[in-house]
């Protein structure tokens, strides 16, 4: 049963809410080069972000330290670091990269563990805009990514970014 939301003088304000997610998910996609780079687009409002993960598809260079973050970027207003950086110098296929959702440093999980992370994720509202992720330095690896959201607003979405194959 979902949540009727009440408007002034006992309206009904036309939007329930219920608790199911939305998996979004963006192809396998190359680590943008010393830049940032779409992979979510969120579009017609704000969504609740539950679970943002991204899994190592193709194994990352061991060149150099690189430094993976991830960022919103919203239509209107300023961006902000939703998970902050994270060597990932030679992880492995497999390996998981989770998002906490309180600015902290991007959570690694080695490929072959059988833990995940420490803390669960904290939900977070993302306005419309960018979901991005952000590397230090150009090298080679991909990365699938994997968004559960439920919209706050009524036709809200978060759709993979089409110029990522």
């Amino acid at each position: 049963m979902g949540l009727v939301l009440q408007g002034q003088k006992g309206k009904r304000a036309g939007l329930t809410l219920g608790r199911s997610w939305v998996h979004a998910v963006c192809h396998p996609a190359d680590l943008p080069q010393t830049a940032a780079e779409a992979v979510f687009n969120v579009n017609n409002g704000e969504v609740l972000v539950h679970l943002l993960y991204g899994r190592v598809t193709t194994a990352i260079a061991a060149t150099a330290t690189k430094n993976l973050k991830v960022t919103l970027n919203p239509t209107e207003g300023t961006s902000g670091d939703v998970a902050s950086n994270l060597d990932i110098e030679a992880d492995q296929v497999g390996t998981i990269y989770v998002v906490e959702g309180d600015g902290t440093a991007l959570v690694g999980v080695t490929a072959g563990t059988t833990w995940g992370a420490a803390g669960l994720p904290h939900p977070f509202i993302v306005n419309a805009g960018t979901i991005d992720v952000e590397t230090s330095a150009s090298h080679a690896g991909r990365i699938k990514w994997h968004c559960f959201y439920e919209p706050l607003v009524e036709g809200a979405t978060v759709t993979r970014n089409a110029t990522i194959e």
